[in-house]
């Protein structure tokens, strides 16, 4: 009998402690924000990255009445901002602003302090951008089609630039051999302005590289751009027809930058700052931010985010375990 109503009496306590931390959890998301959302970036300070987050984060800072701070922790190829999130307390106000360059990181890396997907909450996509195949103004190939038609006939292949080993660039350049049945050799530079600088010195055939980076050479007549890798035309190069259209169906990569949250975020303060975030990239000013760092502005649901760096990172162990790039 006593056994019988102290179980009776402990249901009832535990039934009232779970009221209590549902009614605490309620209160707290429904005050959500009440102070400072920090948005940490893991690229140097002035970059896409950082001027990405501080474009949107303005915008939904106007919007909740509470400041969005941006702090980069740089490092690593933005793994170290992204362990800092993952370690981060789940309640909505430690952000990530991650890059394609995160599903290559899972991809790359032997040893990550966190699971690429598993650990983050997903928020939105904020803005997609391609790569642009470009050659010197001297160079002999005039189109895509003959570089195409050239790498396939070479012997020792073509060389191509990109900024670094296990970049997106990179990556896409052995995507391109894979698809375009082209026999191309990468050449790794310390970031995009040093591998430019070697196509001005015709050390390159070609590179890969965004936008932002080479459209101001593109502009004044020394560097030739030759192709989009999207899936659709460039709105700031439209007369440049894509990669897919020039003899590879099918090849599209895009680079993406997106907020997530850590695990465990509750989900009303997810689609709360899903809600911002698609309020904000709506703003003309914010698209047109966007637009002149070479990006389209795109949000998405938080599910339709996930189903897509899980894709990338699918497809780029798939890439680097194929072309053998040794893992880091």
């Amino acid at each position: 009998m006593i056994y019988t109503i102290t179980s009776a009496v402990m249901r009832l306590l535990l039934g009232f402690m779970l009221t209590f931390f549902a009614l605490c959890t309620w209160a707290q998301v429904s005050n959500f924000p009440d102070h400072a959302i920090k948005i940490l970036q893991g690229f140097a300070p002035g970059g896409n990255a950082d001027n990405i987050a501080r474009s949107v984060g303005l915008e939904i800072s106007k919007s909740i009445g509470q400041p969005i701070v941006v702090e980069a922790q740089t490092g690593a190829g933005g793994t170290i901002a992204s362990g800092s999130v993952a370690r981060a307390k789940p309640d909505g106000y430690t952000l990530l602003l991650a890059t394609g360059g995160h599903a290559v990181a899972g991809a790359l890396y032997n040893s990550l302090p966190y699971k690429t997907v598993a650990d983050f909450e997903m928020v939105s996509t904020l803005t997609y951008f391609p790569f642009l195949i470009v050659t010197s103004a001297e160079s002999k190939f005039k189109s895509f089609s003959e570089l195409l038609e050239a790498s396939r006939s070479s012997l020792n292949g073509l060389t191509y630039g990109s900024a670094g080993i296990g970049s997106t660039h990179h990556l896409a350049g052995e995507l391109l051999a894979k698809m375009g049945r082209m026999r191309l050799v990468h050449i790794p530079y310390r970031g995009d302005a040093a591998s430019i600088t070697a196509l001005l010195a015709n050390d390159v055939d070609f590179i890969i590289a965004p936008p932002t980076a080479v459209l101001s050479n593109i502009k004044s007549g020394k560097l030739r751009a030759l192709a989009t890798s999207g899936a659709q035309r460039w709105p700031g190069l439209p007369e440049l027809a894509t990669v897919a259209e020039q003899g590879v169906a099918g090849y599209d990569v895009r680079s993406w930058a997106g907020l997530m949250a850590p695990v465990g975020t509750p989900k009303a303060v997810i689609d709360k700052l899903n809600l911002e975030t698609l309020k904000s990239l709506q703003v003309a000013s914010v698209k047109a931010r966007l637009e002149e760092m070479g990006g389209e502005a795109r949000g998405s649901s938080p599910e339709e985010m996930r189903q897509m760096v899980s894709s990338e990172l699918q497809r780029w162990t798939q890439v680097i375990n194929e072309a053998k790039i040794p893992k880091q």
